[in-house]
């Protein structure tokens, strides 16, 4: 069975699924839930062809969905306290495997210190940094005025600062 605008779906996926993938990563710390949520946002545009009809901005459009996707997640399982103890037990890194110890460690800590980070912070740090996105869009694409974008990545970097601050002043003794 063909679906109405699949080439159109298909495009959004090959563009936009990877970074979507990593942006909710960085939510649910579960590359199976991840998968999911990935899923069931393409699977809804597919049926749904016309919630694209008039969109301007895709990737916010996208990041929309997918924010709302994870956090309706987060609410159905009560997941505060589980993403927590899930991410304990297991760290989710977003960064690329390396072979320097120092890196490995640095990448780590700082994959911990993204996990501590409130789910709003955490959001925003993301698509500032991996995604590059400027407050503008970010803001649209979590629905939140500009100056709560620019806020909450200076509280989410200060966080991270003060969290990696000694490990990176340790690294730099044993240079």
């Amino acid at each position: 069975m063909k679906m109405p605008g699949g080439r159109k779906i298909e495009r959004l996926y090959d563009e936009h699924a990877q970074p979507l993938f990593a942006f909710l990563l960085n939510f649910t710390r579960d590359e199976a839930d991840t998968r999911d949520l990935l899923q069931e946002i393409f699977i809804k545009l597919a049926r749904e062809p016309k919630l694209l009809d008039g969109i301007r901005e895709e990737r916010a459009f996208l990041i929309r969905l997918a924010h709302n996707a994870a956090i309706d997640l987060m609410r159905r399982r009560g997941t505060r306290d589980k993403t927590k103890e899930n991410f304990a037990a297991e760290i989710i890194s977003p960064f690329a495997p390396t072979n320097d110890a120092d890196e490995k460690v640095f990448r780590e800590e700082l994959a911990v210190a993204l996990g501590e980070l409130p789910e709003e912070q955490r959001a925003v740090v993301h698509l500032k940094l991996w995604d590059g996105q400027t407050f503008e869009e970010i803001a649209a694409a979590l629905e939140i005025p500009l100056n709560t974008a620019a806020s909450r990545y200076r509280y989410g970097l200060d966080k991270l600062r003060g969290r990696l601050r000694p490990l990176y002043e340790e690294m730099k003794k044993a240079e």
